[in-house]
């Protein structure tokens, strides 16, 4: 068995795209601010796994500092995959912790984005014609009207304008993807709602579903 670890953002579909045949792992914090997990709209991974066609496994988590990668292991533990793929591209507390686990379990850890250019890495999402949403933002320069709006090319050279990493891995801004040409189907935000308090905010899906594609 591949388990990916999935979060719904650009990285993650991405990279369960990359592992091909793949159990989805998602792991839901129960705080905003979770060190090793991706929290904006992380309600909506089962419907993208529907999407995708993938099958899902869902572990909730205190979200704690380092606790939370008892959880992590507890999963793996239980799931017994022969590989783990994850989305990192630049976040050494991520990806060290997770080859940690990996490699106390035994488990091969793979990151296919791994320290790769940034330009790279988000010029070939873009090419996989991922349709990528921006559902959270926590940057100077990056204002409330960047809440819900597609990340695209026209989006991208704005953020190198602005001198930030093209694919958010510093925690810049969050993501959700979709629609992709490897879903079967794709998600249509019926209910969203900006939380904005001056300087940081998210883009909270009230309501989705999917809708079989034509």
């Amino acid at each position: 068995m591949i388990v990916t670890l999935f979060s719904g953002g650009k990285d993650s579909t991405y990279c369960a795209h990359l592992a091909g045949e793949c159990t989805l792992l998602t792991m839901v914090p129960q705080r905003e601010d979770s060190y090793m997990f991706h929290h904006p709209n992380i309600s909506l991974a089962p419907q993208l796994a529907e999407c995708m066609g993938k099958d899902i496994v869902v572990e909730e988590t205190a979200g704690e500092k380092e606790k939370e990668l008892e959880d992590l292991r507890r999963a793996l533990e239980w799931l017994k995959p022969e590989k783990v793929f994850s989305g990192a591209v630049a976040s050494s507390y991520q990806k060290t912790r997770i080859d940690k686990i990996c490699a106390d379990l035994g488990i091969e850890s793979v990151a296919p984005l791994w320290q790769r250019p940034q330009e790279e890495v988000l010029a070939e999402e873009l090419g996989s014609g991922m349709e990528i949403v921006i559902v959270g933002v926590y940057a100077e320069g990056l204002g409330e009207d960047w809440l819900g709006r597609r990340l695209d090319e026209g989006a991208a050279e704005e953020l190198r304008s602005m001198q930030l990493s093209p694919v958010g891995e510093g925690g810049e801004f969050e993501t959700l993807v979709v629609d992709a040409p490897f879903f079967g189907k794709r998600l249509e935000i019926a209910e969203a709602e900006k939380k904005w308090d001056g300087v940081r905010g998210t883009y909270e899906i009230r309501s989705a579903r999917t809708v079989a594609k034509e």
